[in-house]
């Protein structure tokens, strides 16, 4: 079987038969072999980035912090990222993503451990700092990464479970949060805090060293992969570039001159403020509902985010089977900014306050593989793709240090998030409003993915 065989059918339209069963084997075996993987390095990164919305809870009164500061803190992260992941990003397309993964996850791991030796403001914000710039271009690399392996009518569930890494670790970190803060605090005479930030940060650095043997830049190098299932990727991959997406034959320059960009970028600007809003201050928000007890509020901090491992599966595959992508994103968009705007109503209610998290936090989570399903469909496998993926997420990922930072300096003025958490909820609708918009400049490569569209089992 060559790869021309394997690419005749689809001109004629979807696979049929033993052709369409070996496509799917040969998906469900890449699946099983890099997702499990790049699903646990992803928990490792976002806990170590959101772990600092637990520590707080001890933190701050240990070393006399106000909310402001806090906030920022948490958002200067997003300074160093946006600073160097779009270098990060056009690097790892130049030396591939086994590479670009040992750096990345051997610093940050190192930097995350090390801010248990925080002790002011300063060494704070500078740990912070360094912790987003030794992170920058993980996330955008992997969404690069993924491209080289699914086409299109694969992403959006591919990429649902590679993101449903980021409610998971809320379920995870939670609970573990929690118990090392209140079982190690005191220990060897340090807080909890300083412990969680030790044994929740040095696994990354151990995952950054497998992933040099573990992964495979492209699916040509994949020893694990025979020669026939090869060809079935590389034709897969083929006919998602015979679609032509907006950035065929462009360069990463004439990508960024694109207001096209600038539109996907803002729309992930409204959300990502919305996600932030959820990973620092869920912890808050379930104290503000009457629960004092850090593992306590660990343990139901789980709840929201379980929920939102569900919705971020059921309503991927959903829109994978549809071929449809800007009503999926709206929906979960307003829903979410709903219940956001509802939540400082529901305070001293525990049970209705956890409901109404729930809601929000599926919705806002949800967004995230959906927007990059529209976003890689846009792209395509364009040689702009990796350079023009990493730009929108850093323009975006403004808002994980805008959001934090508003909320932190509207807690500190007014006693309470409420404000603050209309404002996010506005953002949200915003961002709803740009993705229709999307409609027009998007039909083409829409309808190229309804015309080969298919309901692959994975």
């Amino acid at each position: 079987m060559t790869t021309t065989v394997l690419e005749m059918p689809c001109a004629a339209g979807p696979r049929e038969g033993v052709l369409e069963q070996r496509v799917d084997a040969t998906y469900r075996k890449i699946t099983w072999r890099l997702m499990p993987f790049l699903f646990i390095c992803y928990v490792a990164a976002y806990l170590d980035r959101i772990n600092v919305g637990f520590a707080q809870l001890q933190m701050k009164d240990a070393l006399g912090f106000s909310d402001a500061v806090y906030g920022l803190g948490a958002g200067i992260f997003f300074a160093g990222y946006f600073l160097f992941e779009v270098p990060s990003n056009l690097i790892l397309e130049k030396i591939g993503a086994r590479k670009t993964l040992v750096r990345i996850m051997v610093l940050w791991g190192l930097t995350s451990a090390a801010m248990m030796f925080i002790t002011s403001p300063a060494v704070f914000y500078v740990l912070r700092f360094l912790l987003g710039v030794f992170e920058a271009g993980f996330f955008p690399g992997m969404i690069f990464y993924l491209t080289c392996w699914y086409p299109a009518n694969r992403r959006a569930r591919v990429m649902a479970l590679f993101l449903t890494a980021v409610a998971t670790a809320g379920v995870v970190g939670g609970p573990l949060s929690g118990w090392v803060m209140r079982t190690f605090d005191g220990f060897n005479g340090l807080g909890g805090w300083q412990w969680m930030f030790l044994i929740e940060g040095l696994p990354s650095c151990l995952l950054g060293v497998i992933a040099y043997f573990y992964l495979d830049d492209r699916p040509q190098q994949a020893r694990w992969l025979s020669a026939e299932e090869k060809a079935v990727v590389v034709a897969e991959l083929k006919r998602d570039h015979a679609a032509r997406p907006f950035f065929h034959n462009h360069s990463f320059g004439d990508a960024v001159k694109s207001p096209r960009v600038y539109a996907m970028a803002l729309a992930w600007f409204t959300f990502i403020c919305g996600v932030y809003a959820i990973s620092f201050w869920l912890p808050t928000l379930i104290k503000g509902a009457g629960v004092t007890d850090v593992l306590s509020i660990g343990l139901y901090s789980a709840i929201p985010y379980g929920v939102a491992v569900l919705t971020m599966i059921l309503v991927c595959r959903h829109s994978d089977r549809s071929g449809e992508r800007r009503r999926h994103t709206v929906a979960c968009a307003l829903i979410g900014a709903a219940a956001l705007a509802t939540i400082s109503q529901t305070a001293g209610n525990l049970p209705l306050s956890l409901l109404v998290m729930s809601i929000a936090t599926a919705g806002i989570f949800t967004l995230q593989p959906l927007f990059w399903a529209i976003a890689t469909d846009f792209l395509g496998g364009t040689k702009a793709a990796a350079g023009t993926i990493a730009f929108i997420n850093s323009l975006g990922l403004i808002g994980g240090f805008a959001s934090p930072t508003m909320l932190g300096w509207v807690k500190t003025t007014t006693g309470s998030l409420e404000n603050g958490l209309y404002l996010i909820a506005g953002l949200l609708a915003v961002g709803a409003v740009i993705t229709l918009q999307f409609r027009r400049g998007w039909a083409h490569s829409e309808s190229s993915r309804r015309l080969h569209a298919r309901s692959p089992q994975e």
